[in-house]
This record gives structure tokens, sequence and C-alpha cells, in this order.
């Protein structure tokens, strides 16, 4: 949740241990570090391609898709638990805030029932948005959404037919066009990321930069959706978690493991719960249906991030973190 022009200290309202987000400029600021596990999985990947390991097989890439969805979910399971304390005791609001945030996840996930292609153009935009916030030291917001959008054009560009394969299949005969699109905007973006890399290690960001260049190169070389994999559950996902475990610092470990669980589980089911009352138009993949769930929650997952960022002080200085790796934090009264 990145804001795009820094806010004076006095204007941001504090809670709990959230740092303000004018404090929250490289170096000092998100985008500083990377989890250190990114390092050898990426490594790893790069070294399994060089030494022509099967990568592209239906194994390979179902396990990737396990991963990104089981390792990328729960980095907006805890939207409510932050709402809740943006809103603060008043049940009322927080009832309607949780209406729309279900509502607008509802409507995404039955776009795509309804308008298959109106739905995948929209969560490529919404992708490319999100991932941009990503890149907190950019002023520039046109580098920004190049830096996220550098995701989806890098794997566009290294494997044109499989990434066509996958937008038809999350959409119609008409994602092959969509795919087509891309690639011919794929230089572009790539260009303009790489001004935003440069900006980024000048700025201090340095491991990020690294990570991302490092992260841009498996895009390009290993079948789409590991290296999406990797982006997503190494490098997006810890950031977030990171940052909502700072505000819910307070939070018991047992309640912030079992919320990531259930909310996430919760949002599996809700999936194919609309499926199985609004069955599918298309033959769609398993990968092809994980990404369509993505996008049900990114919507107003991304929607949520940039209300949070004026309501709380954002403490964008946390360390990333991982699903997996979560630290006890002090119990303090008073928490809900």
């Amino acid at each position: 949740m990145a804001a795009s022009r820094p806010l004076r200290p006095e204007s941001v309202p504090t809670f709990g241990p959230a740092r303000t987000v004018a404090d929250c400029r490289a170096p000092q600021g998100r985008g500083n570090s990377a989890p250190v596990v990114f390092w050898p999985v990426a490594v790893a990947l790069l070294l399994a391609i060089g030494l022509g390991a099967p990568l592209g097989q239906s194994a390979a890439v179902l396990a990737a898709t396990v991963l990104f969805v089981g390792g990328g979910l729960p980095h907006g399971a805890y939207d409510i638990a932050l709402l809740r304390r943006a809103i603060g005791p008043d049940r009322r609001v927080l009832a309607l805030a949780v209406g729309g945030y279900v509502a607008i996840a509802t409507a995404m996930a039955l776009l795509w029932r309804v308008e298959p292609l109106i739905a995948l153009v929209l969560f490529l935009v919404i992708s490319a948005v999100h991932f941009g916030e990503d890149w907190q030291m950019l002023e520039e917001p046109l580098l920004r959404l190049a830096a996220g959008a550098a995701v989806i054009a890098a794997a566009t560009i290294g494997h044109p037919t499989e990434v066509a394969a996958l937008f038809v299949a999350m959409s119609d005969a008409r994602g092959a066009l969509v795919a087509r699109l891309v690639m011919a905007a794929a230089p572009v973006v790539l260009a303009l990321a790489g001004v935003g890399l440069v900006v980024a290690w000048q700025a201090g960001s340095r491991a990020w930069a690294a990570a991302m260049t490092l992260c841009l190169m498996v895009l390009l070389t290993a079948p789409p959706v590991l290296g999406f994999a990797l982006f997503f559950v190494f490098l997006h996902s810890p950031l977030h978690l990171g940052q909502a475990r700072a505000v819910l610092s307070d939070m018991p470990r047992w309640r912030w493991v079992a919320t990531g669980a259930l909310l996430s589980g919760a949002a599996i089911l809700g999936w194919l719960a609309i499926r199985f009352v609004a069955p599918l138009k298309i033959d769609a993949t398993f990968t092809a249906q994980a990404f369509q769930l993505l996008a049900a929650v990114a919507a107003p997952h991304l929607i949520l991030s940039h209300w949070l960022e004026r309501r709380l002080a954002v403490p964008v200085l946390a360390k990333p973190l991982l699903p997996w790796r979560v630290k006890a934090a002090p119990a303090r009264a008073g928490v809900g």
C-alpha cells in the first residue's frame, strides 16, 4: 500500500506501532529489503532452467499454482482485521464496509462468468496497479505502473504462447488478442521498468532493485506460472504481510495464523460456491481458475489498500514476512 505523495506526519493518524507515510521513503522505506529465502529459490530456478529441467510439465505447473494460491492468498486475508482497526468500534460502519468488500469480490467473480474478457482486462489492470504499489521509492506514477506491469510483460514477452493459452483459458478465444496487445506493449513497459530499477537503486532500495531484476530474469526464462509464483509468494506477498503484521502487532500469533488460514479458505470456498451457482461457460484449467480466484479477491484488496493508506499510518518500515514465518507479538490490553 504505497503513497504517491509523501504526507506530513501530522496529516496521518497513528494506530499502535504504525509509522507515518512521510517516514517511509528510501533508504529507510519499504523496498529496502527482500526475504532471504527469495534469493536461493530464484537462483535455483535459473540453474534448473540452465540445466534444462522440465519445468513446463504439468506437475511443475500444478505445484506452482498450489504455491501461489496457498502462499499468496494469506497476504490479503488480514484486510478485514485492518479495516476493523481503521474504523474502530462502530459496528454498523464496519458491517457496511465488510459488506462492500464482499460485494466487490462477488461482483468480480461473477464477471468471470458473464463477461470473461472484460474480467481478464480488468484483472491485468488491477494487477499492474497493485504490484506497482510495492515500488514506494518511485515518485513518478508512470514508473510505478510500469514496474508493476513488468511482471506481466516479462512473462508474456518470454513465453507468448503459454501466456496466450492461459489468457484464453481464463476468458475465451479473444484472450489471445489480449496477449498480443500485452506483447506489443511489453518492450516499452520493460524499458520504463528498467528506469524504475535504476531510480530505486539510486534511492537506496538496492536489495529490492536487485531482487526485482533477478525476478524479471526468472519471469523471462521460466514457465510463466513458476515465475509468477516466485514474485507473488516470495516478494509481493511478504511485503504486505509484514505491513499488516506491524499494524496488527498486538494480535496473538495463534489468531494471526488462524485468521490467514480461515479467510483464505473462505475465499476458496466462496469461489467454488459461485462456480456451482453460475457454471462456467468455458472449459478452464485449474491454473486459470486459480488466477480467476486471485482476481476476485484482488479487486477489493486494491480498493481497500488505497483507503487504508489514508486512514492508517502505514507501517511500511516493517520487514517482509513470509506466511509460514510468524513471530509471536507481545499481547496488549484492549485488543479484539
